[in-house]
C-alpha cells in the first residue's frame, strides 16, 4: 500500500490502533473512543474503513463440528433442501440422538416461527423429542393444529396431545383434530372429512406458515406407523419387505416420492403429502438408520424444506449410490 502524504500514514495507523483494540484486545468501541478521545461515530467509522482496506480478516474454525457443517453443505447440495442441521451421532444409544435431534429441531422452530403464525405438526416420537427440547425465551403468539387424525394411547401418537403441548410451551393456543387417523372405509373417511370441526383444522393446517412433521419408517418393527396402522402381523411383513420407501403425514409413500399403491392411504384423515406443499416452511426431523429410505423418498417427493437429522444418518442419505445399495 503506497501513501501519498503523511497525513495518509497517520490515518492508517489510527484504524491499525482501532481495529487492533476492537478485535484483538476485545474493547467496545465506546471503550475505544474514551482511550483514543475519539467520538464513537468516528471509532465505529475506523473500523468500516478498516474492513474496507482489508485489515479485518475474520476466520472461523469449527474444529469438531466441522463434519457437521460439510454434511449440512452436502445435504443443501444434493437435494432440493433449503436448510439443513446435523447433529453429532452418539453410538448405541437412539434415545440420546433422538432427545438431540429434538432440542435442535426446537431451536429451529423457535428461530422460524412469528407471531400470528399457523404451526401445523404430526405425532410421533421425533415430534414428541421436540416438545420436549423447547425453552422458549418469550411467549409466541401462535396457533398450533394437527396435520393428521390422532390414535390414542401412546403419548407421541395422539397429536392432540402432542399440540396442546407445544402451544403451551409457547404461549400460543391449539386447535385440535376431533377426528380418527384411519378411517373403517373410503366412504366413513369423505364423510368425516366434511364434518364442521375436522374440516375447519384441515382447513387451518392448509394455511400454515411453519410445518414440523415426523418422517418414519415401516422397515422395523418398532415402528411408529405400526402403533398408528391398524394391521397383522402378517400385513406388516408384506410392508417391510415391499416397495414402500416410508411414511410421510401418515401416507405410506414409493421411493419416488409418489403416494404408495394401499388402501390404507385411502381411508386417512390426513392432509395429503401434496397438500403440503403450499407451506412455506416445512421441517423434516428424523434419527436412525431405518429413517434413511424414507428420508430419501420424502426428499424425491419434495416434501421438506428444511432437515433436522442425525450425523450418521445424514452421512447415509449423501452417500453416493453405489454405497446406497
Amino acid at each position: 500500500m503506497v501513501f501519498e502524504n503523511r497525513e495518509d500514514l497517520a490515518t492508517i495507523r489510527k484504524i491499525h490502533t482501532v481495529v487492533t483494540l476492537h478485535f484483538v484486545e476485545g474493547m467496545t468501541q465506546s471503550e475505544i473512543a474514551a482511550r483514543l478521545n475519539l467520538s464513537a461515530s468516528k471509532v465505529n467509522r475506523l473500523i468500516r474503513r478498516g474492513r474496507e482496506l482489508g485489515m479485518v480478516k475474520i476466520s472461523i474454525d469449527a474444529g469438531p463440528f466441522q463434519r457437521l457443517v460439510d454434511l449440512e453443505g452436502e445435504l443443501v447440495r444434493s437435494t432440493a433442501l433449503g436448510t439443513a442441521v446435523v447433529t453429532p451421532t452418539v453410538e448405541g444409544n437412539p434415545d440420546t440422538n433422538l432427545q438431540v435431534v429434538g432440542r435442535a429441531a426446537a431451536n429451529e422452530l423457535l428461530e422460524t416461527i412469528r407471531d400470528g403464525d399457523v404451526i401445523a405438526i404430526t405425532g410421533g416420537k421425533a415430534l414428541s423429542a421436540v416438545v420436549d427440547g423447547l425453552d422458549p425465551d418469550r411467549v409466541f403468539d401462535v396457533t398450533v393444529v394437527p396435520l393428521t387424525g390422532g390414535v390414542q394411547g401412546k403419548y407421541y401418537t395422539d397429536v392432540n396431545h402432542l399440540a396442546t403441548q407445544l402451544a403451551e410451551r409457547l404461549g400460543g393456543r391449539a386447535v385440535l383434530m376431533h377426528a380418527p387417523l384411519f378411517a373403517e372405509s373410503r366412504e366413513e373417511r369423505d364423510t368425516l372429512m366434511e364434518v364442521g370441526s375436522i374440516k375447519q383444522a384441515f382447513d387451518l393446517a392448509r394455511r400454515a406458515n411453519v410445518a414440523m412433521v415426523g418422517i418414519g419408517s415401516v422397515e422395523t418393527e418398532g415402528s411408529s406407523y405400526y402403533d398408528l396402522a391398524p394391521l397383522s402381523e402378517s400385513d406388516r411383513a408384506l410392508l417391510r419387505g415391499g416397495e414402500v420407501g416410508g411414511e410421510f403425514l401418515a401416507h405410506l409413500i414409493a421411493d419416488d416420492g409418489s403416494l404408495a399403491d394401499s388402501p390404507l392411504n385411502s381411508r386417512l384423515l390426513a392432509l395429503s403429502p401434496s397438500e403440503l406443499a403450499a407451506c412455506p416452511t416445512t421441517i423434516g426431523v428424523a434419527v436412525g438408520p431405518e429413517k434413511v429410505r424414507p428420508i430419501r423418498a420424502a426428499l424425491a417427493g419434495g416434501y421438506i424444506r428444511s432437515l433436522i437429522v442425525d450425523e450418521e444418518t445424514a452421512a447415509s442419505v449423501v452417500a453416493p449410490d453405489e454405497e446406497k445399495k
